[in-house]
């Protein structure tokens, strides 16, 4: 991690250490998206899991389909960031597109990350998670999704926060962690 992180900044690209972990391809360190669908394998307290790491960006839904037809269930990031959660729900945004593609080949379990809570813009702000939260349960029931097979998370994918421990950043949240949420 320590390498990944110390490319990731001579690269200029500190902030996505961590897609370096999938994002193995040159282009996608150099551009800051993911282009190729890539599994790694972790395991929980229960389960052996594959994570399908999927492209988000519009150039590259087809790689997206193709990953996301292997999924037994979803885990969709959604950036809490001012302007950011809105453009990815505006009508060229790739959010709901996503949710409507995996649930249109079966996924029926969605985990909704909510991520970037770490930001100045949101400040760990449970009335901001709430809001997101809220917005997004109303589409995802419109593409069909229960309310028992949707869960949220708050997280910040920066500091960590919420992904294996709660820590002190999130203290009003009660819920699961991310990887309690898996299992």
């Amino acid at each position: 991690m320590q390498k990944l992180e110390a490319n990731a900044n001579a690269d200029g690209m500190g902030t996505f250490k961590y897609a370096r972990c999938m994002d193995t391809l040159s282009d996608e360190a150099s551009r800051g998206i993911t282009i190729k669908t890539t599994i790694k394998r972790f395991d929980t307290d229960q389960y052996d899991v594959s994570i399908i790491d999927a492209p988000g960006h519009k150039d590259f839904i087809k790689n997206m389909i193709t990953g996301t037809s292997q999924a037994d269930a979803c885990l969709l990031i959604v950036s809490s960031a001012g302007g950011e959660f809105e453009s990815g729900l505006d009508a060229r945004g790739q959010t709901m597109e996503h949710a409507l593609i995996a649930y249109a080949l079966g996924v029926k379990q969605i985990i909704v990350a909510v991520n970037k809570m770490d930001t100045a813009t949101v400040d760990y702000s449970q009335d901001r998670f709430l809001e997101v939260k809220g917005e997004v349960v109303r589409r995802l029931k419109k593409i069909g999704f229960r309310d028992s097979a949707m869960h949220f998370i708050p997280i910040s994918g920066w500091a960590g926060d919420n992904i294996i421990q709660t820590g002190d950043n999130l203290s009003w949240w009660e819920g699961h962690t991310l990887v309690e949420s898996i299992n």
